[in-house]
């Protein structure tokens, strides 16, 4: 039989409906995956019945199109502008292209194709730029039979899109898109805490809250816990650029893995197949931003008059008695909505994945240092021994259990005296829960995805 091989754009799809038709997905998430409506779904799903793999791969593939040309300098010019010089005067451009390229061409002519091509210079003035868009709007005939007078008004009050904010278009469906946030503010008890929230914003309904005294891994962590077993695995969040979401040490030398929570948080999204996107513009999260303002009105009031002073006691009476209350008066009633969130996984799955991974080496005496602590990794109750040096990747689970991963196996760790080195007792009971290598605790995965957080921006 004939291999199939797919391109990139073809194998996602294919990933993504064999995916559907094989475990009854959601077609509306799908169909947001892939951009596609869902009567294109509709006939992707058909297709891949039909033919399968094959069916996936364009019509067009290996064909030559009747009207190709060759590419000419200039296509050449403009391409490699716009792919790896892209920011660059045009005369220091020209002296690269020379110097770098071996492509030796005048300024003028550089100047005349780039302008053509809709590419001015970044070091244009003002008057260029009013001339040069008076230049587009007359190609694109968007000016024809005005006087001059309604010209310059045109052209005038136009701005560009990275100096407005234009109002963006609201998500149909209901976990398309959450927003999160963490507001750092006397909640209670004449203290600052923060509380980190996030909404859906189809629906303006408060899907997690938690209190802790800084904006933190582990409060994201307990609202990311909230939304899983409430409503399931959303499609996307949207986020800031806060050190939470965006450690970036200025001393690579002191950047540990621990500290490293972009990774962590980025990593178990992308266990889950959920997008994690970062923005540092405010306006483009406004409905997280207004509704932090609208609890800092009415929930420290409600905390005051309540006599809360504790974080235990905000944590319950937040989740229980003001979050639903909230939901009630401000929200829409999100049943009503399409909703694009997935079947909440497992409680073990949900504990395992929103982890704290951290890389560790073996020491000379066989033990793992975590938190000033020594530990030291056993199975099925008998101590394992490896090679000092030995890599491994410390995993604290949601609920505190500590295991390790070392060689394409599961330990779990148990703590040592630090002083003495003495086993601490192993205690009769019930054997404690080992989870399978199939989740991806493997080294080299996690070291990969530290390295595009930091390098590519690459967070889920």
């Amino acid at each position: 039989m004939r291999k199939v091989e797919l391109r990139m754009n073809e194998q996602e799809k294919y990933n993504v409906i064999k995916e559907l038709v094989d475990h009854n997905g959601n077609k509306n998430r799908a169909s947001k995956k892939l951009g596609l409506s869902i009567r294109q779904i509709d006939r992707l799903i058909i297709l891949y019945k039909e033919k399968g793999k094959s069916g996936f791969i364009h019509g067009n593939r290996g064909k030559c199109p009747t009207k190709t040309l060759d590419k000419s300098i200039s296509n050449d010019i403009g391409l490699l502008y716009k792919m790896k010089y892209q920011g660059f005067n045009f005369r220091h451009f020209v002296e690269y292209l020379e110097e770098i390229e071996n492509i030796k061409v005048s300024y003028d002519f550089v100047y005349k194709h780039l302008t053509y091509s809709g590419i001015l210079s970044p070091k244009a003035r003002m008057k260029t730029k009013k001339e040069f868009k008076k230049q587009q709007l007359l190609k694109e005939k968007k000016i024809e039979n005005k006087t001059e007078e309604e010209i310059e008004i045109l052209i005038n009050h136009e701005i560009a899109l990275e100096d407005a904010h234009p109002r963006g278009e609201k998500p149909k469906f209901f976990g398309e898109v959450i927003e999160q946030d963490g507001s750092i503010h006397v909640w209670f008890g004449g203290i600052k805490t923060c509380l980190h929230l996030a909404i859906d914003k189809a629906t303006s309904t408060i899907v997690g809250a938690w209190f802790d005294y800084q904006e933190t891994l582990n409060g994201y962590y307990h609202v990311f816990y909230q939304i899983l077993t409430n409503y399931g695995i959303p499609y996307k969040f949207l986020t800031d650029n806060r050190t939470v979401f965006n450690y970036m040490s200025l001393n690579p030398d002191k950047r540990t893995s621990d500290k490293d929570v972009l990774t962590q948080y980025g990593y178990a999204c992308k266990q889950l197949g959920i997008e994690l996107e970062t923005t540092s513009v405010s306006q483009a999260k406004g409905l997280i931003e207004r509704t932090n303002g609208t609890f800092q009105w009415r929930l420290v009031n409600k905390l005051k008059f309540n006599g809360i002073t504790t974080i235990e006691e905000a944590n319950k009476y937040l989740t229980e008695v003001f979050v639903p209350k909230f939901n009630s008066k401000f929200a829409m009633d999100y049943k009503k909505f399409s909703s694009v969130f997935e079947n909440p996984p497992s409680t073990e799955k949900i504990n395992y994945t929103l982890a704290v991974l951290t890389l560790r080496k073996i020491d000379n005496g066989n033990a793992i240092k975590f938190k000033n602590k020594y530990y030291q990794p056993y199975l099925n109750n008998e101590l394992k021994c490896f090679l000092p040096k030995t890599e491994c990747l410390v995993i604290n689970a949601f609920n505190g259990d500590l295991l390790v991963s070392i060689d394409e196996e599961i330990y779990e760790l148990r703590e040592l005296f630090s002083e003495e080195f003495e086993a601490i007792p192993i205690t009769k009971g019930k054997q404690k829960y080992i989870p399978p290598m199939s989740h991806p605790w493997r080294t080299t995965t996690f070291k990969k995805q530290l390295q595009k957080s930091h390098y590519k921006h690459q967070y889920a």
